[in-house]
């Protein structure tokens, strides 16, 4: 949590708010990002596969391959309104738009 969160052109997305994790195998689906605002106010929450995130041993920091532009324009929540993670019609159409493909169960 409060890790930061960087495009391969090193641009900063925001940073890691949260995690949703799958209550029957206890793994991590999604980490929530907060990007936007100023201070904590008017930030925009997006739900990120985790699979979509790369990490670097020798950072604390993840990498999203997406630039800024294509971010804004992703399914996003605010955070008095989180979606149903548990709808499969939500998970897809965040899945896909990170081109992320779910874990074999």
């Amino acid at each position: 949590m409060g890790a930061d969160v960087k495009n391969p052109a090193d641009e900063n997305l925001g940073d890691i708010e949260d995690m949703v994790v799958d209550a029957q195998t206890g793994r991590v689906q999604y980490v929530v990002l907060s990007f936007g605002g100023v201070l904590g106010m008017g930030d925009k929450l997006f739900a990120i596969p985790i699979n979509a995130l790369q990490t670097k041993a020798d950072d604390e920091k993840f990498v999203l391959d997406i630039s800024k532009d294509r971010l804004k324009k992703a399914p996003g929540f605010n955070k008095k309104n989180w979606p149903n993670f548990a709808d499969p019609q939500f998970r897809n159409s965040v899945d896909q738009f990170y081109s992320a493909k779910a874990e074999a169960q």
